[in-house]
């Protein structure tokens, strides 16, 4: 049956089928096609979407563009990559800004920005979401002028002779609070009505599940995590438990007590068809002596096909009757360069080799693939899955070794160059938000350990700028007290800097050692350095639940860095976020109190030298630091 839709052009953006989600959520039927799609593609199509995309329109490599999709007597919107194109398209002009906008930005209306059906009912003045180093620097013929940013004249254009809109920001993420209306006008002026629901999802995926399987039982790797859940429960639901076997890996990389958990929760809620076992010296064996991030994770990913064909031996399984399933989301696909535009941000552990295989074979079942971290906690919590099931903070399947930072204990000539012209950056920025007495006894300083980040849709891998306010007595730092000024420095400082990509306060440092003390170590992913990381780990969650906040934090990530005054010793990083997609994130702030004694609680262990709270947003900063 024909359905009204909304199209989305896929220009390898992360944000391009979260805009089709968007849509979706809000009861509008969307589906993404390539910017490079037949005119056939758009039939019974209400309006085009063309989404952001990490190239710049200038290039020579950019995503193939069927110029006739302009032809078409459809309202378009473009956003971000896909603003810069329209303009260039209606010959207007692009480049590089004079700054670049990442994170948030105040779009204020022009005079015809607010009789614009685009921007009818938005504030006159709105927060909005950037994440661009291009602008367009003259309209295209026939565009006026409908709003702007403090650094971006052209933010917001339209042409509405020929039913043209285009945006510099972002719509689709939470952090443009007045995006949904935004895209609700769109709906409004293209004609689309109310077409999609739950039920219709749920539908889809169970009917989709039963046609891939065919005769064929599925296994699935269960890491207790939100999405392998539900994707256990949908299997169970669309083939039943006598079909479907959950395989729970302890793999050594799990948090304190936590496969014990899993599978006290699992059995609580019903589900007889499920094994747990021990495989953490096979996994730490496969990383033994790494530290590159990449091959970290694809010796896990590897590991776990591993680990797999073993069981199926042991079992007895016939091969032939049983496929793999997982529980990838569209984020994991993205970020690994999974759809023909997108660029490789990380490996990820579900998309390796051996898995690549398996997916061309046809032995790949994916229930999750099309849907976003709070599409899947909305499926499960309909599925009936308990609260401490679906609210669980993610936990990915490499589980807490990505999160355990590994060097050889070197520091190349390269690296001291780049760390140098890393601090003259930080040297330089105007730190003005603070009160005096917060910036009396400020230092600055570059800590020498490189983590991954994302700008402009790229990767990054880059140094954090650590900033340690006044030494408040025994190791413990003063901590600024409201929550905007902190992101405003952190944001000013990444926005003006190439060679650095996150912002960390210091919380606390042993009285006993001077900062010159500290210095990057020889460190693997041992059992003993994920010992001590699942103690400082804990103490965190602990103090969240215990609070209450655990639920009002989309994830919390301690990062253990092997930079130390010995190799026995560690540093570790806070890196609470609250995101309602994981394709963008703020930094969580907590209350004054609680990190006070999740502080103090760390500072008591014996090896920790230092502790940081990470307060980037993303981007530029991922959610964790590999």
């Amino acid at each position: 049956m024909s359905r009204s839709k909304i199209v989305v052009l896929d220009f390898g953006s992360q944000y391009a089928h979260l805009i089709a989600k968007r849509f979706r959520a809000m009861g509008y039927y969307s589906e993404i096609a390539l910017p490079s799609a037949e005119l056939s593609v758009f039939e019974n199509a209400k309006g085009i979407i063309l989404s952001g995309g990490p190239s710049s329109v200038y290039e020579e490599n950019v995503p193939d563009f069927n110029k006739e999709i302009l032809t078409l007597d459809l309202p378009i919107l473009g956003l971000c990559y896909g603003h810069q194109l329209m303009a260039q398209s209606y010959n207007g002009k692009v480049g590089k800004a004079h700054t670049g906008e990442f994170g948030h930005a105040t779009l204020i209306q022009t005079q015809e920005g607010k009789n614009s059906p685009l921007l009818k009912g938005i504030s006159s003045e709105t927060q909005v979401w950037m994440s661009h180093q291009d602008e367009v620097l003259e309209p295209g013929e026939g565009f006026e002028v409908i709003g702007s940013t403090k650094d971006c004249k052209f933010a917001a254009l339209q042409n509405l002779a020929k039913k043209r809109f285009s945006l510099q920001c972002h719509c689709e993420v939470k952090d443009t609070p007045e995006g949904n209306q935004i895209f609700k006008n769109f709906a409004d002026f293209c004609g689309m009505e109310i077409n999609w629901d739950e039920d219709t999802v749920l539908s889809h995926i169970t009917e989709t599940i039963k046609k891939d399987a065919g005769t064929k039982n599925v296994l699935l790797f269960l890491s207790g995590g939100v999405d392998s859940t539900v994707a256990f429960a949908l299997l169970n639901k669309a083939l039943g438990q006598d079909r479907v076997l959950g395989l729970h890996i302890d793999n050594g990389f799990m948090r304190k007590n936590e496969s014990k958990n899993v599978e006290k929760a699992y059995h609580d809620h019903g589900f007889k068809n499920f094994v747990v076992k021990d495989a953490s010296e096979s996994f730490l064996n496969a990383i033994k002596g790494l530290t590159d991030p990449q091959k970290k994770r694809m010796a896990v990913g590897e590991n776990f096909i591993t680990v797999r064909d073993a069981f199926v031996k042991e079992q007895n399984l016939d091969e032939d009757k049983w496929m793999l399933a997982q529980g990838t989301l569209y984020p994991d696909i993205i970020e690994s360069g999974g759809t023909k535009n997108s660029k490789t941000i990380k490996t990820h552990h579900n998309r390796v080799e051996g898995i690549q295989k398996l997916i061309e074979q046809g032995m790949i079942i994916e229930p999750l693939k099309d849907l976003y971290k709070d599409e899947v906690r909305s499926i499960g919590k309909k599925l009936g899955l308990a609260d401490e099931l679906v609210m669980r903070h993610p936990f990915p399947g490499p589980g807490l070794s990505i999160n355990v930072l590994c060097s050889d204990g070197t520091f190349t000539d390269n690296d001291k160059e780049e760390l140098a012209k890393a601090q003259k950056e930080l040297d330089s920025v105007v730190i003005d938000q603070f009160c005096p007495n917060c910036t009396s006894e400020l230092k600055r300083s570059v800590l020498p350990v490189r983590s991954v980040g994302v700008q402009g849709d790229f990767r990054t891998y880059r140094f954090p700028a650590c900033l340690a306010f006044k030494n408040e007595g025994n190791g413990f730092y003063h901590i600024p007290a409201k929550r905007e000024k902190v992101e405003s420095c952190s944001s000013r400082i990444t926005n003006s800097s190439q060679f650095l990509n996150r912002t960390i306060l210091k919380l606390y440092q042993n009285p006993q050692l001077k900062d010159e003390d500290l210095k990057i170590q020889e460190g693997y992913c041992t059992k003993e350095r994920l010992d001590q990381l699942r103690e400082v780990d804990n103490i965190v969650l602990t103090q969240l639940h215990k609070n209450g906040l655990y639920s009002s934090i989309f994830q919390h990530l301690t990062i253990d860095l092997p930079y130390a005054s010995s190799k026995e010793k560690a540093s570790f990083v806070l890196r609470p976020v609250c995101s309602e997609d994981v394709m963008t994130a703020r930094f969580a702030w907590l209350p004054m109190d609680v990190l006070k004694e999740i502080i103090r609680q760390i500072a008591a262990l014996p090896f920790v030298d230092a502790l940081y709270f990470d307060a980037t947003n993303k981007p530029p900063a991922t959610f964790g630091w590999e």
